[in-house]
């Protein structure tokens, strides 16, 4: 069969030719032919009338051959800056050889006498616009039939199609999309009244780390955050803890997407950090009766945590796109973390691998996960791996931008670049201030599009695979404003070092401390007895 013969969408489909959709369905596909021919005279009529409706009409959204390029004639003489009337759409068509496809000059001319004026084109054009779309509609539903129909097709793959085809069309621009000052001002000031009763300051999901909260307020909606660093700095592990905080202590629901770990691997981090048990332990699965009596215990909340992992490898962007809606649809999720973007496949099935590729494949993933985040008004947290120009550069080796390895897109899409550091990791045991950096880990916020560049120290500890507040890290005061008075108020009194007192920095660090009013004493081990746990 001819190339020429067979459509576009029947080329990338591979099939035979088969109907059309309207002649499967026996009915005239749904149009606006006078609208269509009222919005041209009225183009060609007033010179300024094609500034309401560019944004809203293309080629595509006319039904009959001749209006699409009569429109496409006068796009460009738009773009060109040329004038618009029926002269120059004519001279046009003639130079894009495409006159006699439009009617000649004579239809040309008599679209004009269908329309006294442009005053209701935006009305006409929306029609026109309505009338693609249930067109395009009746499309898709026949290409998804017609693929259906085959032994081959995957249902699951099919399924991501037909809903990322819905979605794109329903992105279809008929509606504004500005807005007057006065609207978008009204709707500032609500959301600032909303913020009002808000003493925590925290605006977006909570980290669960204080000193990162005072920088970013929380994880904001509809922000991308990229999370990079080397290979054992503990990036899982950050994650993890920031989940856990959000699941357990606020009660937020969060969503992991681990292309690198399986759900299994992940929970048993978790039940280390939760329970605070050697990892090693818990891998092997050799515990003493007190430690089983103080993981059941102290992982009691975590069991019941909105946390939700998939561990689906090699997911594509299609399948990241349908399970984050519909976990938002059902679940309302409020943050999602994806380990890690480089082991994501883009939505190319071409067969070519080479790195050019890859790296604009990774490009399209980091832009795709934006969307995500915007569509869903949710934050997006996605682990990426750093170049090993890391190692082999001199001094501290801290990390840079230039870092991020396989795109520089990644930048330009994030909203927040984090780098994860431990100096310790390199053999650096001092920082400039002759401090220890035993187990100190650093986030180094080297991007954030809405706020301040600040590097802030955490505690890593790594045979919990956890990390928490630094023990003086900032005055216990402006934690306890942060968060109210969940922790033992006496923690940040003046003898906080004197005997045995523990600072409860972070609500990861201790054992249940939440809304309860008991006291630090009032926690027992799991022994059974009122001894303190040991731990």
């Amino acid at each position: 069969m001819a190339e020429s013969n067979v459509s576009k969408g029947e080329r990338s489909l591979g099939r035979r030719r088969l109907p059309e959709p309207a002649a499967l369905l026996g009915k005239l596909p749904p149009q606006a032919v006078d609208l269509e021919e009222a919005v041209l005279g009225a183009l060609m009529l007033e010179k300024d009338a094609l500034t309401a409706v560019v944004d809203i009409l293309s080629p595509d959204s006319f039904y009959k051959d001749a209006h699409k390029v009569i429109y496409d004639a006068i796009l460009d003489l738009f773009n060109a800056g040329e004038p618009i009337d029926i002269l120059t759409v004519t001279n046009q068509l003639r130079k894009n050889g495409s006159l006699e496809l439009a009617g000649g000059a004579f239809y040309v001319t008599d679209l004009t006498t269908r329309v006294s004026s442009a005053a209701n084109i935006e009305y006409h054009a929306r029609i026109v616009t309505e009338q693609a779309m249930k067109r395009n509609m009746i499309k898709i539903a026949s290409d998804i039939q017609r693929e259906a129909f085959e032994d081959t097709t995957d249902v699951f793959e099919l399924l991501d199609k037909m809903e990322q085809s819905l979605f794109e069309l329903s992105e279809t621009n008929i509606k504004k999309n500005y807005a007057d000052m006065r609207s978008i001002m009204r709707e500032a000031i609500g959301e600032l009244e909303s913020k009002k009763g808000q003493k925590d300051g925290l605006t977006g999901v909570p980290s669960g780390f204080s000193a990162l909260d005072r920088v970013t307020s929380g994880w904001q909606k509809s922000d991308l955050v990229i999370i990079a660093a080397r290979p054992a700095m503990g990036k899982t592990a950050f994650v993890l803890s920031v989940l856990r905080n959000a699941a357990v202590d606020h009660s937020r629901p969060v969503a992991i997407f681990s292309l690198e770990m399986s759900s299994l691997q992940l929970v048993n981090r978790l039940i280390s950090s939760e329970a605070e048990l050697d990892s090693e332990k818990i891998k092997k699965g050799n515990l003493a009766d007190y430690e089983w009596q103080q993981l059941i215990h102290k992982t009691s909340k975590l069991s019941t945590a909105p946390l939700f992992v998939d561990d689906t490898p090699a997911l594509s962007i299609l399948e990241l796109r349908a399970k984050c809606r519909r976990l938002k649809a059902q679940n309302d999720i409020q943050l999602i973390v994806i380990d890690y973007l480089q082991l994501m496949s883009g939505d190319s099935k071409g067969g070519n691998s080479g790195p050019g590729n890859r790296e604009q494949e990774i490009s399209s993933i980091s832009r795709a996960l934006k969307k995500i985040a915007k569509e869903l008004n949710v934050p997006v947290i996605a682990l990426s791996q750093l170049s090993r120009a890391v190692e082999t550069r001199g001094g501290d080796k801290r990390p840079q931008l230039s870092d991020l390895r396989e795109s520089g897109a990644i930048e330009q899409d994030a909203d927040i670049v984090m780098f994860l550091y431990r100096p310790e990791y390199y053999g650096i045991t001092e920082d400039e201030d002759g401090n220890s950096t035993s187990g100190v880990g650093e986030v180094i916020i080297a991007k954030h599009r809405n706020g301040a560049l600040e590097n802030v120290k955490l505690r890593f500890i790594g045979k919990y695979t956890k990390f928490t507040d630094l023990e003086l890290n900032t005055p216990y005061m402006a934690q306890d404003a942060l968060y109210g008075s969940r922790f033992p108020s006496r923690a940040g009194g003046s003898d906080f070092d004197q005997g045995n007192m523990i600072r409860m920095a972070s609500k990861a660090n201790g054992p249940d401390v939440g809304p309860s009013t008991a006291g630090d004493d009032d926690f027992t081990s799991g022994f059974g007895g009122s001894d303190p746990a040991p731990f």
